[in-house]
């Protein structure tokens, strides 16, 4: 089967019949649209932009195969015209957006598209579609990052992500967020992504002997000892790692960790570290797993149970308290004049828009200014060119790059958006300029 990701295909069928429509009445003037949310979720008092670099890919490489035009003549729903401009449609227009790892807030576009009307329109699904998904899992990895700075986070959730390239991508936008890798095996060869990985309790279960399979596994990857002792008895589990690496030891096999998977992880966690305190496994690690979140590490790191590291899986790369993001793609400019939607609930701003953001003299971000791209304002202005004419401005930046980015960013939040409850809203002034022109486009005026 091909990969479903490399095709144009993979949109919304109206996108499709919209472009017919637009090239039978020769509507290909200039079209500026904005990718936004209008609303961030219960409990999110900030964003993590993310997803950038694959919506480039993906504007790059935008073209119909043979074999799509074919099957796509063979629906009847289209004419021979209609085809053959599809043929020949490339992205020719230019990008706008956030850089990944900026924090962001409702209403603020995090990326624009700059193109002729048919093109913009086109790619409206798939940028959402990746933006959206890397978006959601960067800004709910945050959370766990700023709930438990100094420890190991690792990304454990790919068998319970909704589908193959939801788990690749979620482990590079929790990386890109500040966790320390993932055990996703495609995103290390992928993205470089550090890989982690330990034991199942079925590597245990295989074992006629709990304390076989801990020396069995510690042999077979002398450098990576992490042994999962929670099978049967937690604290009888970590007796035995005790007793198998004193026959390590005579091997220069050290071991790294014990991994908890169940039960009251803060209390057996105390349990197990006064175990191998005893055994003389002091410099050993302990490592948490099973159904956590960021609420459940505020939990235990406040308790000050003695576990160095998390591996965060199901609730994280599912967003499981917010799992969507009320993101939208409009419309903003066409053929030289304003538009605006004003459907209710869901008006937007029109125009093409930049942020411009403030910091008080710390450094922590204070507020940010919505206005018109041309008018300019004090602070940091936050969208940056990326693609002109279809093509890049610079080399793609690296991950390492877009993660560093991520972390000064967090240690920029104001206190309390630091925090994981309810909290004030971050302030996004919204210029005369700006509330001007919406009132222009309303009443019908040139704009």
């Amino acid at each position: 089967m091909d990969d479903p990701t490399s095709s144009v295909l993979l949109t919304d069928f109206y996108q499709l019949t919209m472009l017919h429509g637009y090239f039978r009445q020769a509507m290909e003037e200039t079209a500026v649209f904005e990718l936004f949310v209008r609303k961030l979720p219960p409990r999110r008092g900030f964003l993590l932009a993310a997803g950038l670099e694959q919506a480039l890919e993906f504007l790059e490489a935008l073209r119909f195969t043979p074999e799509e035009l074919a099957w796509l003549e063979e629906t009847g729903r289209f004419d021979r015209a209609f085809l053959d401009r599809l043929a020949k449609l490339r992205f020719t227009g230019d990008v706008d957006a956030l850089p990944e790892g900026t924090v962001c807030f409702a209403d603020e576009p995090i990326l624009r598209i700059t193109a002729p009307l048919p093109q913009a329109q086109l790619v409206e699904t798939r940028l959402m579609n990746l933006i959206h998904l890397e978006t959601m899992i960067a800004s709910k990895a945050a959370r766990s990052v700023l709930a438990a700075p100094g420890k190991l986070l690792v990304d454990f959730g790919l068998r319970r992500t909704h589908g193959a390239e939801a788990g690749l991508l979620a482990a590079r936008a929790t990386y890109l967020a500040g966790f320390a890798g993932t055990a996703t095996v495609l995103a290390g060869k992928r993205f470089g992504v550090p890989l982690y990985g330990t034991m199942a309790h079925s590597f245990v279960q295989a074992h006629a002997d709990e304390a076989a399979a801990f020396e069995h596994f510690a042999r077979a990857q002398p450098d990576n000892v992490i042994l999962l002792i929670d099978t049967y008895d937690t604290e009888a589990g970590a007796a035995k790692v005790v007793e198998v690496a004193a026959r390590l030891r005579r091997d220069n096999i050290a071991v790294k960790g014990v991994r908890l998977d169940s039960g009251d992880l803060g209390e057996h966690a105390r349990r197990v570290r006064r175990i191998l305190d005893a055994g003389g496994l002091t410099q050993t690690i302990i490592f948490a797993s099973g159904n956590l979140d960021e609420d459940e590490l505020t939990r235990l790191v406040a308790a000050g149970a003695p576990i160095d590291g998390f591996g965060v899986g199901t609730r994280l790369d599912t967003s499981a308290d917010a799992p969507y993001l009320d993101m939208a793609y409009k419309l903003q400019e066409y053929a030289g004049r304003a538009r605006r939607k004003r459907s209710e609930g869901k008006a937007t701003w029109p125009g093409r828009k930049q942020v411009f953001r403030h910091r008080d003299r710390d450094g922590r971000l204070v507020r940010d200014v919505l206005t018109l791209e041309a008018d300019r304002q004090a602070g940091e202005p936050l969208l940056v060119p990326c693609m002109r004419a279809g093509r890049r401005l610079a080399p793609a930046p690296s991950l390492e790059e877009a993660r560093r980015r991520a972390a000064r960013q967090l240690a920029q939040l104001p206190e309390h958006l630091r925090r994981l409850e309810t909290a004030p809203p971050y302030e996004v002034e919204v210029t005369p300029a700006l509330r001007e022109l919406a009132r222009a486009v309303d009443e019908g005026l040139p704009s």
